[in-house]
């Protein structure tokens, strides 16, 4: 299977205040990370088991930012940078969903997974 590229979709830089050089350096240094640590998941013995373990942690730093949106808004305060991450991790669970038959094989395992723990005691 061919290494996944992962990139920060225009729009969400795009969104940032002109100041925030060093969010999309962030940004930049982050999904580059990412992409280390999925390729080398992929090359790994069980490579859906591995991506979906990424794919999860992604799902629950969205769910955060996207709490945080709520928060910094109550407060008053621009939750600009908190949706530009929460994007950002929407966007990178999209692009490994989208890599040539990842989509099928993540389905499975999550599938699977969701089996195992219905049959698991309490």
């Amino acid at each position: 299977m061919d290494d996944i590229e992962l990139g920060i979709p225009s729009g969400i830089v795009d969104s940032l205040p002109a100041d925030s050089e060093d969010t999309k350096r962030d940004m930049q240094q982050a999904v580059g990370g990412w992409e280390r640590e999925l390729n080398a998941a992929l090359n790994s013995g069980e490579p859906a088991s591995a991506v979906v373990d990424h794919i999860e942690q992604f799902e629950s730093r969205w769910e955060a930012y996207d709490e945080y949106v709520v928060e910094l808004r109550a407060w008053g305060q621009s939750p600009i940078y908190a949706m530009a991450w929460r994007d950002l991790h929407a966007a990178i669970i999209s692009q490994i969903y989208d890599h040539e038959d990842l989509d099928e094989r993540i389905n499975r395992e999550r599938n699977a997974r969701i089996v195992d723990d219905g049959i698991r005691p309490g």
